[in-house]
């Protein structure tokens, strides 16, 4: 049985229910399955083996917040050729393909919604909703854990400026 941490998070002022562990820096950080926007299966870790990794963990690209993370995020690919940016919503893959096209992101994007099993095993599935919370992980080439951002409200931006000086310290 997973984890379950009640109250972990907040929606609209609601206390909520994560389900899986709280990930901190050191951890190793976990494989997951997810699907990219053609419906192919990824694997996170594997699919970007040798970098440094931004994991922005949206609800759905197609709110506005979640809009702004992504494409803040988007403007990290330019700066630091070394780094994958991934951007993970319970979105399906359609509407995340169609999102990128749109927007003109260019960074991977992937889905959790099939199995849930990235939301479990980083700690941010929401039980209630059954969507993500709003978290950013930033993880080294050897697969450790540098920063894991945990939003507190689902509906509130990410600490950008914490995860942006995570990435100076990522090798």
């Amino acid at each position: 049985m997973a984890v379950e941490r009640a109250g972990a998070i907040t929606f609209k002022g609601n206390p909520q229910t994560l389900l899986g562990p709280e990930l901190k820096p050191g951890d190793a950080a976990p494989e997951a399955n997810l699907i990219a926007p053609d419906i192919s299966g990824v694997k996170l870790l594997e699919s970007t083996a040798g970098k440094v990794r931004l994991v922005s963990v949206v609800l759905s690209l197609d709110t506005g917040i979640c809009d702004t993370q992504t494409r803040k995020f988007e403007e990290e690919l330019a700066k630091h050729p070394n780094l994958a940016v991934i951007t993970v919503s319970m979105d399906l893959p359609f509407n995340q393909k169609r999102y990128c096209g749109a927007a003109g992101v260019k960074q991977t994007v992937l889905s959790d919604h099939k199995y849930g099993e990235f939301g479990k095993l980083y700690g941010i599935l929401v039980k209630e909703l059954r969507m993500h919370g709003r978290a950013v992980f930033v993880i080294g080439s050897d697969n450790k854990i540098v920063y894991a951002g945990y939003n507190k409200e689902i509906g509130e931006a990410p600490n950008f400026d914490a995860a942006l000086a995570a990435l100076q310290t990522a090798k």
